[in-house]
């Protein structure tokens, strides 16, 4: 086996493989499978001692489906749109070390990430396992992040490549988009990823101009390997792939988690001719290039014990770095001494795990709840008290109709001492017999198939068994209703399926035909204070269930109350908060793979209860741990609001820190928060016309994504992207502007900006300075603006420093669909400097401008002189704080025997 030999370039040992190999093993090197206790792989093949692909999903920590590596448990990190809010690539390098790390410690040696697309829409469901709306920052996020995972035995795998933005019909739905759109939003992060080395690319379920991601042969060999010169191999989706020659002819070279199109079809396939055999041996050397390259045949991924609470202290580092303060009227925060009492209000307040579901999902090491950190953060002197105020929120909550009747008006039948229903499932559609399982449940509300998986369902309601999950099976529930007020209730039954609701024996809802998911409502009357017994039967025998990919059942019974009613769960929440001196709203959301949102509203009631508990106390706190922006109608009756996303397995710890002023929040929004859904470009995402294959859906705004399209159309967003306070202030003066040819070229402009960032206030902080390119005179097509570069900068209270930033290339070129290159901006365009994309504090229209390069200048008191993020560079304070993160690092590769980066 010459090729064992790890003093040969990964090329050549590729070489002398692939000349040992049969047909039959290059076709099992390029075709996947899943086993319920290894994940999924692809199997190894010993007589070549070529090891295993072991794979782990892996966007916010390893996901680990089964229980006998570490009982199925890894470290909780943040969102990746957590990491983006922070706008440090050191810290996605960290965080991408931890990944790497802990994969390897657990067995695997592929990552199933960073996922790489971009949120064209805010109800994109896996909008928080991106980088957020600026192609420029997720580029930087991105190639950090690869770079971290691949410092170790491990290969990176970035996803979903190309334009994949919303879960809604994402088996089919077609992505209609010009070249330069593609080339100037969707792709750079993809770019990006390829020149920082990453190994494998996932292709996705979607469509691209009529043509399934998989098969596009434009796109995967063209594009990609081609004119990005991509020198890894490309891997499917989860049943991606749509035919045999098709993808293999297109570029694909393995298929994910079946042998439903490679292996022996692919093999048929070549002795028909069909296939070329060349095309076999470039799809079995580009993947054995990558395994050599990065050390998977010399260091064997094996279970190692890990490293729990450094691990979790990394996590909460980089966590506290992406916290955004978005307001804090009156300097409520941070929480002074004085506080003698605290409601902490909110159903998930209590878990600790406010995260994202789907592949994102992940079962942590240990845990620190909301309301655990508030606790021991506040110590003893302080009175901290929980009401739930609601619900707990789960993926049912993201069903059309109105928010599930909540367990706080409901009793089981012959029952005071708890809320909720009496719920009986059979396997049987059709009720038949004894019920296979009998539980309490605190509403009619399940999500089932997907969302029902232990390793894939992030919700604190309790999940009944998997083998219900994909059945078509039947359920009912039974209990008493007692209405908080008197008057007119809309309920609304929302089911796939068939569903028939009874208030008092009398049947009120027959949604008996078997339907789509769909509502259907009815009003009733009720007295204050009366109980009727309700029932509600479901069976969810539509012929899809079970049968498309993870489809299983759904229902929900939602109600509308007469305005005014207050419901008992919420005066309890009142209550609480108006006999303490501050209440702390604990708010999350529901995030996803397969579902998208269906409005900007939080979830279970949740603007409802905010607005209650503001008006019983003024000094209300809401707390966002959530994955996607939200519309705020209460924002005008609270004093402070701080958006958490979804902080890992340490976030009670980070939540408290930030609140007390342990921790100033430096995080900036890299999402735009929009006031309505009118307001943004997509829209409804159901709102689309439909080709024989599913729904078309036209990217009619261009290239106007996320803030562009605010800027352009003179809408005011709710938060504009960039925003986020601190309990400091910062000062900007003294821009420079340097323009002039880009070396070495003779066309092209090259831009770097100079200005003084001072510290005004009284606490250290740290500033993410942005830097906006204009566009140049008489061009309405372009965004008024364009993110062109940044600086992150820790500074002393008192202290400035002079922060230089290289504005990107790619901020002063446009893609021209014309001659399919990129051509270089024809003016000096305008330079905009501030501390979000609306909060512009200096211009060049303003600054004195030159030609030469700024000679270096010393460094004012109490900073040096930093170099912010453009095309290159990394800032003074991000270099610091990836130094503490990266503490002991060194040690644990030693342990796990990576190698050094190449």
């Amino acid at each position: 086996m010459p090729w064992t030999d790890a003093t040969l370039p990964p090329e050549q040992r590729a070489e002398l493989l692939l000349s040992a190999m049969t047909l039959e093993e290059k076709l099992d090197l390029e075709t996947g499978e899943r086993c319920l206790n290894y994940g999924y792989f692809n199997a190894a093949i010993d007589r070549l001692g070529i090891p295993a692909l072991t794979m782990t999903d892996g966007p916010a920590g390893v996901r680990i489906p089964y229980r006998h590596v570490n009982d199925g448990k890894a470290t909780q990190l943040p969102a990746p749109i957590a990491v983006a809010a922070s706008w440090e690539p050191e810290l996605a390098r960290a965080q991408g070390d931890v990944l790497g790390a802990e994969a390897f410690a657990t067995g695997h040696n592929v990552v199933l990430g960073p996922t790489l697309d971009m949120p064209r829409t805010p109800l994109a469901g896996r909008l928080f396992e991106g980088f957020g709306e600026e192609p420029l920052l997720a580029s930087q996020l991105s190639a950090a992040m690869v770079e971290g995972i691949q410092e170790h035995p491990v290969l990176a795998d970035a996803k979903h490549f190309a334009a994949y933005t919303q879960e809604t019909d994402r088996f089919t739905v077609d992505a209609r988009l010009d070249e330069r759109v593609l080339r100037e939003i969707y792709l750079p992060p993809f770019e990006a990823a390829v020149r920082a080395g990453v190994a494998s690319v996932m292709c996705g379920f979607n469509r691209v101009n009529g043509v399934y991601a998989c098969d596009d042969r434009a796109m995967l060999t063209g594009v990609l390997k081609g004119e990005m010169g991509f020198g890894g191999f490309v891997l499917s989706d989860w049943g991606s792939v749509h035919g045999t020659v098709e993808a293999a002819m297109a570029g694909l070279d393995q298929e994910l988690a079946f042998e439903k199109y490679f292996g022996r079809p692919l093999r048929d396939a070549v002795k028909r001719g069909e296939v070329p055999m060349a095309v076999v041996d470039d799809k079995a050397r580009r993947i054995a290039t990558a395994m050599f390259r990065f050390g998977l045949f010399d260091h064997p991924a094996l279970v190692t014990p890990l490293p729990d609470r450094e691990d979790g202290a990394r996590s909460r580092e980089i966590a506290e770095r992406g916290v955004v303060l978005l307001k804090n009227d009156g300097d409520l925060l941070p929480l002074s001494a004085g506080v003698t009492s605290i409601a902490v209000i909110g159903a998930d307040a209590v878990n600790a795990n406010a995260q994202g579901a789907g592949a994102a999902r992940v079962e942590p090491t240990y845990s620190v709840s909301p309301l655990d950190g508030i606790r021991h953060r506040a110590g003893a002197g302080v009175k901290v008290e929980h009401a739930p105020g609601g619900d707990f929120v789960s993926a049912a909550d993201l069903l059309p109709g109105p928010t599930a009747i909540p367990s706080a008006v409901l009793t089981p039948p012959g029952r005071n001492d708890v809320h909720g229903l009496l719920a009986e499932y059979w396997m049987s559609p059709r009720f038949e017999g004894a019920p296979d399982l009998v539980e309490v449940e605190p509403r009619v509300a399940r999500s089932l198939g997907f969302f029902n998986y232990p390793s894939t369902n992030a919700s604190s309601v309790p999940q009944i068994p998997a083998r219900f999950s994909l059945h078509r099976g039947s359920a009912r529930w039974t209990g008493i209703l007692v209405a908080p007020s008197t008057g007119d209730y809309t309920l609304t039954l929302t089911s796939r399926g068939r569903g028939w609701v009874y208030v008092d024996g009398r049947l009120v809802i027959d949604h008996s035909e078997v339907h789509d998911l769909g509502s259907k409502s009815v009003m009733v009357r009720m007295q204050q204070g009366e109980a009727h017994d309700l029932r509600v039967d479901y069976s969810a025998d539509h012929p899809d269930v079970g049968k498309k990919t993870d489809l299983g059942g759904d229902v929900k019974l939602g109600w509308e109350i007469p305005a005014g009613a207050v419901l008992p769960a919420v005066q309890d929440a009142v209550a609480l908060a108006a006999r303490s001196d501050v209440a702390i709203v604990v708010a999350r959301d529901y995030s996803t793979e397969e579902r998208d949102h269906p409005s900007l509203a939080l979830p279970a009631a949740q603007d409802d209860l905010i607005a209650a508990v503001a008006a019983a106390n003024p000094r209300t706190i809401v707390v966002l741990t959530t994955g996607h922006p939200v519309a705020m109608p209460w924002l005008d009756q609270v004093r402070a609001v701080v958006e958490a996303w979804y902080p890992g397995q340490e976030q009670g710890a980070v939540i408290a820190r930030v609140l007390f002023g342990d921790v100033n929040p430096s995080g900036k929004l890299p999402v735009s928060f929009p006031r309505r859904l009118a307001d943004t470009a997509a829209g409804d995402l159901h709102d689309a016309i439909r080709d024989a294959q599913g729904p078309v859906v036209t990217f009619g705004e261009s290239t106007l994504l996320g803030y562009r399209w605010y800027d352009a159309k003179g809408i005011e967003p709710l938060f504009p992207f960039g925003h986020g306070l601190s309990y400091t202030s910062f000062g900007y003066h003294d821009l420079e502007v340097t323009a002039g040819a880009a070396p070495g070229t003779t066309a092209g402009r090259a831009v770097s900006v100079a200005f003084t960032l001072a510290n005004e206030g009284g606490r250290a902080g740290a500033e993410v300075a942005q830097v906006y390119v204009g566009r140049c005179p008489g061009d309405q097509v372009n965004a008024p603006r364009r993110l062109g570069g940044f600086a992150k900068v820790q500074l002393e209270p008192g202290a400035s420093q002079r922060v230089v930033v290289d504005v990107a290339p790619e901020a002063l070129t446009r893609w021209s669909s014309d001659t399919h290159r990129w051509t270089p901006v024809e003016c000096d365009p305008p330079v905009f400097v501030g501390s979000s994309s609306r909060d512009l504090r200096l211009t060049s229209a303003d600054a004195p401008a030159s030609s030469p390069a700024p000679a270096p200048e010393p460094a004012a008191a109490g900073g040096e002189r930093a170099r912010g993020c453009g095309a290159s560079g990394r800032s003074t304070a991000a270099m610091a704080v990836a130094s503490l993160i990266f503490a002991g690092v060194a040690a644990r590769r030693r342990r796990s025997g990576s190698r050094t980066a190449a």
